[in-house]
């Protein structure tokens, strides 16, 4: 590896990891400072529809105990409600309540404050050059973490 192509994957990182604590600051201004990345990324898996706690595991890359763990605290915080599962009796399916509705759109819009500052650093021509690259990177898929 080139000390340049180091260089580039580090600050892609430390993009990465500006975008998660902004992010995350964001979430706790509007009014959510319970919430951790982990559970922003359990919401985008149960938002998605039809999800069980083994879903969850699943997109997380984490075991079902785990898993349980992370979606009892959500369902404890009011993010998260279990409901029957009219196709297995044995499954229960995990719904966002208002509460977690609402983090998830305090979470878009933290993302989007990011997004802005950024086109505000870049100026519109490099940011365009930036988005553009990114969509020929980024593979496409759903939003899970990297660990």
């Amino acid at each position: 590896m080139r000390p340049t192509d180091w260089t580039t994957a580090a600050a892609v990182l430390r993009l990465a990891a500006e975008l998660i604590d902004t992010v995350q600051d964001g979430v706790a201004a509007r009014g959510f400072p319970d919430v951790r990345p982990a559970h922003g990324f359990a919401f985008v898996r149960i938002a998605a529809g039809h999800a069980t706690t083994s879903d969850v595991a699943a997109h997380l890359g984490v075991t079902k105990q785990s898993a349980a763990e992370l979606v009892t605290a959500l369902v404890d915080r009011g993010y998260v409600t279990r409901e029957p599962d009219p196709r297995d009796a044995r499954a229960r399916l995990l719904r966002l309540t208002p509460r977690g509705q609402a983090c998830t759109v305090a979470a878009e819009e933290a993302a989007a404050d990011a997004v802005a500052d950024w086109r505000a650093r870049l100026g519109a021509e490099a940011f365009a050059a930036l988005e553009a690259a990114l969509a020929s990177l980024a593979l496409p898929g759903p939003l899970r973490p990297s660990w």
